[in-house]
């Protein structure tokens, strides 16, 4: 702990506030959260990347076999056209919600800004304690925690997910939620739609029931309820640990280290407001909601693993 600016400032390895390679522009600090806010977020991490290419080709593989392979050759007109819509409905909505979650700032810190300049326009009491993060050189805000893949201190960090390519944090935790929620019901809906068609193939004695072969249906709806139960149950897991989480006002990683709250919890349904905004509505479930379409431009940020617009 050392004396600076009225204040005691806690660095965990002692860094000074900033090295002397560094170009930080403290005139910048001011403007930074606004930067923020007009930045696509993505992160370039290889096995992220990956698995989530790997997620949209699983539900596209999932809405061909349901559409080609099981609706589109029944004879039933309105259950093919219920179903279809529904399940396609859903397979938007899903991916959307992935899709939010991972181009979403999660609450990333500004790099750089424990300065002096900065620091005197916190107007911090006198003997108040403020902590930098050593990895990032940052001032980090209570709540805020440091994520390795990202290389940035997030508000509110629950847990990074490599399926979404990102950290679940304060500004992204509702899609990663709606997409957990979408995926499980597409998942149970693909599960249940399989049931009736096996139902179906069996009593017809596969003869009528696809315009596939019988091996090769069979084959891509054994490897449709692999995916459906797997996906199912791991995103109903994940949702009701989110919901409990927010519900609780306690973040995953709070929970797993048992921090001790230094903060006023919110009641349950002051997290859930919070969370997805507002009172209640059709809003909470839409991934669309505050949405808006801005000119891309790829820039690399300087010592950032994001891409900026």
């Amino acid at each position: 702990t050392m004396q600076s600016s009225g204040h005691r400032f806690r660095d965990v390895e002692h860094h000074p506030l900033l090295a002397d390679n560094d170009t930080y522009d403290s005139s910048s600090s001011s403007s930074s959260e606004a930067d923020m806010a007009e930045r696509v977020w993505f992160i370039r991490d290889g096995c992220g990347m990956v698995c989530a290419i790997m997620t949209w080709l699983l539900v596209v593989y999932a809405d061909f076999v349901v559409t080609f392979v099981m609706l589109l050759p029944s004879k039933d007109f309105w259950y093919s056209v219920i179903n279809g819509v529904l399940f396609n409905c859903l397979a938007v909505l899903a991916l959307s919600s992935h899709l939010r979650t991972m181009l979403t700032d999660p609450g990333a810190v500004p790099k750089g800004n424990a300065t002096k300049e900065y620091m005197d326009n916190l107007q911090l009491k006198p003997g108040e304690v403020i902590y930098k993060c050593p990895k990032c050189c940052s001032i980090k805000p209570e709540r805020a925690h440091h994520c390795s893949i990202c290389k940035r201190c997030i508000r509110k960090m629950d847990h990074h997910c490599p399926w979404v390519n990102n950290c679940v944090g304060e500004k992204n935790q509702r899609f990663f939620v709606l997409f957990t929620m979408y995926i499980a019901l597409i998942s149970a809906h693909a599960l249940v739609l399989c049931g009736f068609q096996f139902f179906s193939c069996v009593r017809g004695q596969w003869t009528e029931c696809s315009d596939f072969s019988p091996p090769v249906t069979v084959i891509l709806m054994i490897f449709l309820c692999l995916e459906g139960f797997l996906f199912l149950t791991f995103t109903a897991v994940m949702f009701g640990t989110q919901i409990h989480s927010i519900c609780n006002d306690e973040t995953e990683i709070e929970r797993l280290k048992s921090e001790k709250p230094t903060w006023e919890r919110r009641l349950r349904w002051e997290g859930m407001k919070s969370v997805f905004g507002g009172q209640p509505s059709l809003l909470w479930i839409n991934p669309f909601a505050g949405f808006r379409i801005r000119r891309l431009l790829l820039r690399g940020k300087k010592g950032g693993p994001e891409f900026s617009v």
